[in-house]
């Protein structure tokens, strides 16, 4: 397990994370027997999750890469989503399941899952590694979860401070001391 001298504890393990995106993939596959759904990864920290939850996937299923943002500080969510890289087809009457790394507040996605409904989807789900429930402030409950976590600062696995920690192969705490006038992820 690659840890960091500026992680504080880890949460999950490689073999923990890897068994939990295992379940939730075999789920997808019998909810969406015979369906294609389409999976929609939310760049950059779903990446990782992404990939390795689509090779679990048993079923035929399409994929796709969105990035967005929320205006807004570090700490406030205004709700808005700024795209920056959005699908690049037609969403009208798909099943779609956007793969994000953590649900906090849940602006972002609620907004997110509102847009893409807007454009035609039959169907739009959430599927996540992480879930704080803890923080959230919009109406929104994902519907595939791997770990629910306390309201702690997370890296490794695809989430970051500062664009570091992407490629460590466990979810942790970072150390305040690490962090910089930052609020939780």
């Amino acid at each position: 397990m690659k840890t960091h001298v500026d992680m504080e504890k880890v949460l999950f393990s490689k073999e923990e994370i890897s068994e939990k995106v295992a379940e939730v993939a075999k789920q997808i596959s019998a909810d969406y027997e015979g369906k294609n759904p389409l999976l929609i990864c939310v760049l950059k920290g779903a990446s990782v999750f992404f990939v390795d939850l689509i090779r679990e996937i048993s079923i035929d299923v399409e994929m796709e890469f969105m990035s967005v943002s929320s205006y807004g500080n570090s700490t406030q969510s205004s709700g808005r989503v700024k795209i920056e890289k959005d699908v690049g087809i037609d969403l009208t009457g798909r099943n779609v399941i956007i793969v994000e790394d953590i649900v906090d507040t849940g602006n972002t996605l609620f907004n997110l899952r509102k847009l893409l409904s807007a454009r035609g989807a039959s169907d739009v789900k959430i599927c996540c590694l992480l879930d704080k429930p803890s923080r959230r402030t919009a109406d929104i409950k994902p519907d595939y979860v791997c770990f629910e976590i306390p309201d702690e600062f997370v890296i490794g696995y695809g989430l970051d401070y500062a664009e570091k920690y992407r490629n460590l192969d466990c979810v942790g705490v970072i150390k305040s001391s690490a962090v910089m006038g930052s609020s939780s992820k």
